[in-house]
């Protein structure tokens, strides 16, 4: 039976080819200019899509409230499940906490993920040039999370309450997405002020998935809030290699 990192290596020298044939190599940072690194993501963006047929994630959701980000108001696991002809879906392994906030705020969360997924629809919020006027940040390479990374500047081209106006940090090699912070570009509601968003990356079978969210809002039914999400043992079922 293959080890996992067998497993592991065969999928990184996969993609790694893979992205080759798309002329994704690696190339020193102060070569490219702002055109160039925005094909690159648009590119690995794309390959990511065309290669990941599905995955399975449990979700860790917590909501605290008034500047306590020590004891949440409500938590809830669940499983999502992933396919790329279907979208997502979600089961609820467990929730504890108010009832109030689930219902108000957690379970309208998990219906617009699920919305926003659907076939046809999620290209509308992928950070590829399609969606965001990129331009690359002076400055250099920045370290983040023990990677060297490229800082891009990203401007939404419509408004939108899941685009995001603030800064996109791609790995400096690969161009995969290493962490997104910024601010939503409309508020999904009039009740709510701007939204607060970070989103943290790794390479999971060769491909960058979403590791640690957090959004913080201030309502006027709830005043500040802060949603997290942590995001454990996915399972990726890949394209096969050919």
């Amino acid at each position: 039976m293959m080890s996992f990192m067998q497993f592991r290596v065969e999928r990184a020298v996969a993609a790694a080819s893979f992205f080759a044939s798309l002329g994704i190599v690696a190339v020193p940072a102060q070569q490219l200019d702002s055109a160039s690194i925005v094909q690159h993501i648009d590119a690995v963006i794309q390959a990511r899509f065309e290669n990941v047929l599905g995955f399975t994630v449990t979700e860790h959701y917590a909501v605290y409230r008034n500047n306590d980000e020590t004891h949440p108001v409500a938590e809830m696991t669940v499983k999502t499940v992933y396919n790329k002809d279907a979208g997502k879906s979600y089961t609820i392994l467990s929730q504890t906490g108010s009832q109030v906030i689930q219902s108000l705020v957690l379970k309208p969360l998990l219906d617009n993920e699920k919305r926003i997924n659907q076939p046809g629809v999620r290209e509308a919020s992928w950070f590829t040039s399609a969606n965001y006027e990129m331009k690359l940040k002076p400055g250099g390479t920045q370290r983040l999370d023990g990677r060297d990374c490229l800082a891009v500047a990203i401007t939404p081209r419509r408004k939108a309450s899941n685009l995001i106006e603030g800064t996109m940090w791609v790995d400096a090699g690969d161009f995969s997405t290493v962490q997104i912070q910024g601010t939503a570009s409309k508020s999904p509601s009039v009740f709510t002020g701007p939204t607060q968003m970070t989103r943290q990356y790794a390479i999971v079978a060769g491909f960058a998935q979403a590791t640690h969210a957090s959004a913080v809002s201030n309502s006027f039914l709830f005043g500040k809030t802060v949603v997290t999400i942590d995001y454990r043992d996915y399972q990726v079922q890949l394209r096969p290699a050919k």
